[in-house]
């Protein structure tokens, strides 16, 4: 079905009679964009590898003023089939599939010298491999719809720089940028694939994480824009994309969402930042 490219309340973004799919979509960025979506008009289906309780499914006001709610699938889409469930639950139930966000991902820190065959396989595969095999199943289905439809992959500054810490983690999410583009060219032109590298967001316990409040604002501080990023930061991109009225010749790209960036440490060494 059809969305027209705007609505009666002036939102740019308007994707009635569009189903999407987010994976790991139930808390952090994921949850942020299942919301736009929804808010959007959109049918959207989330999972996770946990179960998660009908009240705590994203919802949002639509565009027409009804509150809605996602469906949820449990689901380790690390593995392929269970990758193309996800994306069966959603054309089963809508008849069809315009939107797949590749949002699930994540690593915790481990020392690039000792971390385990098994560690350093289970991370790349949610990171790199999961999103393929997530993009496999939406392909298939969006190649035999006259409008095709978008696949947005949640990617990472820690693809574009070193990232000591968490090695497997960066060279995946590298690989994603890779992946991203490949996909553009290959499905092309009934399938759009775009990537969404994110900087630093602010989760939960992110004050632990760096080391108490204080720690919190002082990487704040490296950062232009003098501040964390929030999911919610990424979510109109994200509809953007998914929107072929507003993004119909977009393809191929990584759009960076990172404050401005870090600043350069040559800056800092002559006292000329802000931090």
């Amino acid at each position: 079905m059809a969305a027209s490219g705007s609505d009666d309340q002036g939102s740019p973004f308007h994707l009635v009679g569009r189903v999407a799919v987010v994976t790991g979509g139930t808390r952090g960025i994921g949850l942020g964009i299942a919301r736009g979506l929804l808010a959007a008009g959109a049918e959207v289906v989330v999972c996770g590898r946990s179960e998660v309780a009908e009240v705590d499914l994203p919802g949002a006001v639509g565009v027409d003023g009804v509150a809605r709610t996602a469906a949820f699938v449990a689901a380790d889409i690390r593995h392929s089939d269970q990758a193309a469930a996800v994306v069966a639950v959603a054309v089963e139930r809508w008849g069809r599939l315009d939107v797949l966000v590749n949002n699930a991902g994540g690593s915790p820190e481990a020392d690039a010298a000792t971390a385990s065959p098994r560690f350093a396989t289970s991370i790349v595969t949610l990171n790199l491999l999961a999103p393929l095999f997530c993009a496999q199943a939406a392909n298939a289905v969006m190649q035999t719809q006259e409008e095709g439809g978008s696949i947005i992959n949640i990617g990472s500054v820690s693809g574009m720089r070193p990232s000591p810490g968490t090695s497997a983690y960066g060279a995946a999410k590298a690989g994603l940028i890779n992946l991203t583009q490949t996909l553009a060219v290959e499905w092309a032109p009934r399938v759009r694939v775009n990537c969404v590298s994110a900087g630093l967001v602010a989760k939960d316990e992110v004050d632990v994480h760096y080391g108490g409040a204080e720690g919190f604002a002082a990487v704040a501080a490296t950062v232009p824009l003098g501040r964390f990023g929030r999911p919610d930061d990424l979510t109109p991109l994200c509809l953007f994309l998914a929107s072929p009225e507003l993004s119909g010749y977009v393809s191929g790209s990584n759009l960076v969402v990172h404050g401005g960036g870090e600043w350069p440490s040559y800056m800092a060494a002559t006292d000329r930042s802000r931090g």
